[in-house]
């Protein structure tokens, strides 16, 4: 076996050196990507989003990938048109495995309004090599790392590993409208063959850990409404004589989860996983920084040791209060007694999701070959509904492969990808093709 993955590393090394000579060209692309505001949440961008799913048909094509564009229709309850899927393939060699590869296009919203330091749609490079800009790290440095790899081995005068199909949507940010619907199409079809799903769209457990996630929670959405009143009243004249929505909603809202994060919710922990002595201890001893313990929020941790903070977030379901907001139409006088609020919260669940054995060797053994070390096997305190569709209706395994960092503010201000993170995850996508086609070739045997 020693012999089998020193030849790995010795086939993979010019590759590997043509992804350091083009680490210039990369950085460029990614440039190209983060410059075009391609935010799925609001409809003024929506062209944008177009302009982004072009973008990326157009790289793909560069690169000798057959390209299909997959229109999803319109968005529900308006007349805006969906941005489409681009579905890719890369390769049709029958003696080599079809892994689908999803990410998506499309980010958050930002603004320098928000507080960012930079323009968030410029890519600014830090002197310490951070990329600072939305969609370096969540998900247009992970997606781009997918056609930077093809080009590196062209470039090497090496046959990618495996083939390709590529799935990526621009409304990932925003629900996976019409991806679901696209899915089941297509189940049959375009992606009748694929062997294994590989998603790259989570983070290491720390900024010092590599790891390679076999879990996700599950998340239930609710919203709460309260009546009071006919119409808003003043509470002048009606404090303390007339039931108050908000009262009602905060005592409710209060009665789910106390202070120190407990759900009060009855039978709610009783069929949760119990965490062994083994577990606990490999939790104390992961490697994590305080600051990529929270995740660079500057939050107060509620729990006492490393391992209570990690297992509440992976092993234990969570219960979050979103936000009340009066459900008539304007803002309300600030002191009128609202009629009709709703309270919006949500419940992580803790399922028991793991990895097939293939798929995780392989990404072990990957990520010894470009970080030289073993990585962590972890779980995910987030959620990404849409990969129990790719899991339910492709009936195929289903591989998380961590690109960035817990601190690199995905979904926040200063969103950056670390260089070093973006160079070595197209290091890392091949290593995994070529880890994976190995062990499939001697499953077949």
């Amino acid at each position: 076996m020693a012999s089998a993955q020193t030849g790995t590393r010795d086939s993979l090394a010019t590759f590997y050196t043509q992804v350091e000579e083009l680490e210039d060209v990369f950085i460029k692309r990614l440039e190209e990507a983060v410059q075009i505001p391609s935010i799925s949440a609001y409809p003024e961008r929506r062209d944008d989003v177009f302009k982004m799913s072009e973008w990326v048909a157009a790289k793909l094509r560069a690169f000798g990938a057959e390209v299909s564009i997959k229109p999803l229709g319109k968005q529900e309850g308006t007349e805006l048109e969906l941005p489409p899927l681009v579905l890719g393939r890369y390769g049709r060699d029958p003696a080599k495995p079809t892994i689908l590869v999803y990410s998506h296009y499309d980010v958050q919203p930002a603004s320098i309004q928000d507080g960012w330091k930079y323009d968030p749609f410029v890519l600014t490079i830090e002197e310490n090599g951070r990329l600072c800009g939305r969609g370096t790290s969540d998900d247009k440095g992970p997606l781009i790392g997918w056609i930077n790899m093809i080009e590196a081995f062209q470039k090497a005068g090496t046959d990618v590993p495996a083939n390709l199909v590529f799935c990526f949507e621009g409304m990932e940010e925003s629900g996976s409208f019409g991806l679901r619907e696209a899915l089941e199409d297509e189940a049959d079809k375009y992606f009748a063959d694929v062997d294994a799903l590989c998603i790259t769209d989570v983070v290491w457990v720390s900024d010092e850990q590599i790891s390679i996630p076999q879990g996700l929670r599950g998340v239930l959405f609710y919203i709460l409404t309260i009546t009071g009143a006919n119409q808003d009243a003043h509470s002048g004249g009606f404090g303390g004589q007339i039931s108050e929505p908000m009262t009602d909603m905060v005592n409710i809202m209060s009665s789910l989860v106390d202070s120190s994060g407990k759900i009060l919710v009855p039978g709610l922990y009783d069929n949760v996983q119990p965490v062994t002595q083994e577990e606990y201890d490999s939790y104390n001893e992961l490697n994590i920084s305080e600051d990529s313990l929270l995740g660079g929020t500057g939050g107060r941790n509620l729990h006492e040791t490393q391992a209570d903070t990690l297992i509440s977030r992976w092993k234990k379901p969570s219960l979050s209060l979103h936000r009340i907001q009066n459900a008539a139409p304007g803002e309300g006088a600030s002191t009128s007694i609202p009629a009709k609020l709703l309270g919006k919260f949500s419940i992580r669940t803790v399922p028991n999701m793991k990895a097939q054995d293939i798929d995780k060797l392989a990404a072990i053994q990957a990520t010894q070959n470009v970080g030289g070390v073993n990585p962590a096997l972890t779980c995910e305190g987030g959620s990404i509904p849409i990969i129990l569709d790719f899991k339910k209706i492709l009936k195929k395994n289903v591989l998380l492969l961590p690109v960035g960092r817990p601190t690199d503010g995905a979904h926040s201000t200063n969103e950056k990808l670390d260089k070093s993170n973006y160079i070595n995850a197209i290091k890392l996508y091949g290593s995994y093709l070529q880890e994976a086609a190995a062990l499939w070739r001697e499953s077949r045997m």
